[in-house]
């Protein structure tokens, strides 16, 4: 494997980590609010969403890149 794809798809699992877990807070937060069992949903609500992000970072992201290649022309 080349540099080139290994730094994107460590990329891709870093910045999933970080986006799913700022998203996931926030609107858990919002939606039902601080409780008892907050950092437990929380934690899940991270994981499905961390499960569903990377497939489309790695699948769609190279797709919105070669467009946005082609807009910024």
């Amino acid at each position: 494997m080349n540099m080139h794809l290994k730094r994107k798809i460590a990329f891709a699992l870093l910045m999933g980590i970080v986006t799913t877990g700022i998203i996931s807070f926030v609107l858990l937060a919002l939606n039902i609010g601080f409780s008892e069992t907050f950092a437990l949903s929380w934690l899940r609500s991270w994981a499905v969403g961390y499960v569903i992000v990377i497939p489309a970072i790695l699948l769609i992201g190279p797709r919105l890149q070669a467009l946005v290649d082609q807009i910024v022309r």
